[in-house]
């Protein structure tokens, strides 16, 4: 049972601490199973990390004193023991990279230290489904939050709720300007001549729920737009005390009945809107795109149809139940196949080899900007698409460069290590080859063997 146990931590979980394999070992598949009734495993627990709500409200207040000297500061989101600095509190820029730092740290905080490496690799999966960049405004404070908020409280829930959290965050609405769409026929657009943004609808139904070939067409699109019309955010103003929250607003929303997909909606404001998002989590079309992406992610670039399948059956069987589609994840032949097919992100990357070699520093300066140099700035993917999830897109030679200079610097300034081939074994066990094995061997030094170890195939693959 030893490689199902060294497939459960690198395949499913983010990687294997020391001694791990072998504490799972009698049990790969109950150790996996036995986290699908934690779902307070994926939640990160820090108080320090600011709400999006309050994080807005930092923003805000750090730009009005920006503007007037004379004004409160805003208040820090970290260390709040410490005396507030009003020079970089009245600083828009640095709150924003204060907030930013802080969420990146403590998520790869929690990645390592998690006991439940299948629960943390499925909120991963999850943030990446439903992207929303940093790059984007006001969302650079609210990425953090949005990942805690609205996706990880519902991993292993259903995923109709995780959509409908989603659909009602300020993260995703202000990154898909849904704050700017307005009906033509409701009384704010009437007034004012404004129209639709069509950039939230067609995300939802493209990439969030039924996929591409999910069947829908433009007027299906023209038509969500409009039911999701009214959904926005308080405006981030210092004075606002709901500043940054979820608003719902009559005055914008498109009147009368809907057709989507054939099936006509009444009319009845957000209860309309939240009445088709249930509709699109429960078409076997979303179960269907669910299914590949989790084939894909968990099992390899081009996933074997029949995988796809199962999961897809699970889901539309546990009525979008996220939990009954992991277990059917872990009941699935094709993804216990020791031959590694799945290539690490740079974040994979850069968090197994924290769990494996203690004290490497994973949520320092140097790796957030090693992560950025890698090609992967946590909380800032390309698209709404989020980040690629096969192999082609990070083999690039100036990336994988990039790792190996990380890898050696980490290594040097992580303690001494008496005996890395040790550690290479206990990680990999049957699966770690003769080659691989001898080169770490050869090694001058114990960090350089880390380093080897680190740049091994066995450990860029999973």
């Amino acid at each position: 049972m030893t490689t199902d146990a060294v497939l459960a931590l690198n395949r499913f979980g983010v990687g294997a601490r020391p001694g791990e394999v072998a504490r799972i070992a009698a049990d790969p598949r109950g150790w996996l199973r036995a986290q699908l009734s934690q779902p307070a495993a994926a939640l990160i627990d820090d108080p320090a990390l600011p709400s999006s709500d309050a994080a807005a409200r930092q923003l805000a207040q750090a730009r009005r004193a920006k503007r007037d000297p004379a004004a409160e500061p805003a208040a820090q989101p970290v260390d709040p023991g410490q005396p507030v600095d009003k020079a970089k509190a009245a600083d828009p820029g640095q709150v924003r990279r204060t907030i930013g730092r802080s969420e990146v740290a403590a998520r790869l905080a929690h990645g390592v230290a998690t006991e439940a490496g299948f629960v943390e690799r499925l909120a991963l999966f999850f943030a990446n489904h439903f992207a929303v960049s940093a790059d984007k405004g006001p969302v650079r404070v609210l990425a953090g939050a949005f990942e805690r908020e609205a996706i990880r409280p519902h991993v292993l829930g259903r995923f109709a709720d995780m959509l409908g959290a989603v659909q009602r965050h300020p993260a995703m609405l202000v990154y898909l300007d849904n704050q700017r769409s307005v009906g033509p026929g409701s009384v704010a657009g009437a007034r004012r001549g404004l129209g639709l943004n069509e950039n939230l609808a067609r995300e939802t139904l493209e990439l969030h729920t039924l996929g591409v070939d999910g069947g829908y067409g433009q007027a299906d699109v023209t038509a969500l737009a409009a039911v999701l019309t009214g959904r926005g955010w308080v405006p981030p103003l210092a004075d606002r005390p709901d500043a940054g929250r979820f608003l719902f607003s009559p005055n914008r929303h498109e009147p009368g009945p809907a057709t989507i997909l054939g099936r006509t909606y009444e009319p009845g404001g957000l209860e309309q809107g939240d009445a088709v998002l249930d509709a699109l989590a429960r078409h076997p079309a979303t179960a269907h795109h669910l299914a590949r992406k989790l084939a894909t992610h968990f099992i390899a670039d081009d996933p074997p149809d029949g995988a796809v399948a199962h999961l897809a059956t699970a889901y539309r069987e546990g009525d979008g139940d996220l939990a009954v589609v992991a277990a059917a994840l872990v009941a699935t032949p094709e993804a216990w196949d020791p031959a590694p097919r799945k290539f690490k992100t740079p974040y994979e990357f850069v968090l197994s080899a924290a769990r494996l070699v203690p004290g490497i520093g994973a949520g320092d300066g140097r790796t957030l900007r090693a992560l950025a140099a890698f090609g992967q700035r946590t909380f800032a993917p390309p698209s709404p698409r989020g980040w690629p999830d096969a192999a082609a897109e990070w083999l690039a030679p100036h990336a994988f460069k990039a790792r190996i200079d990380w890898a050696a610097e980490a290594c040097e300034r992580a303690p001494p290590a008496d005996n890395p081939v040790a550690l290479a074994e206990d990680a990999f066990g049957p699966l770690l080859s003769a080659a691989t094995r001898r080169e770490i061997a050869r090694a001058e030094t114990g960090a350089q063997g880390l380093a080897l170890l680190l740049m091994s195939p066995e450990f860029q693959r999973r």
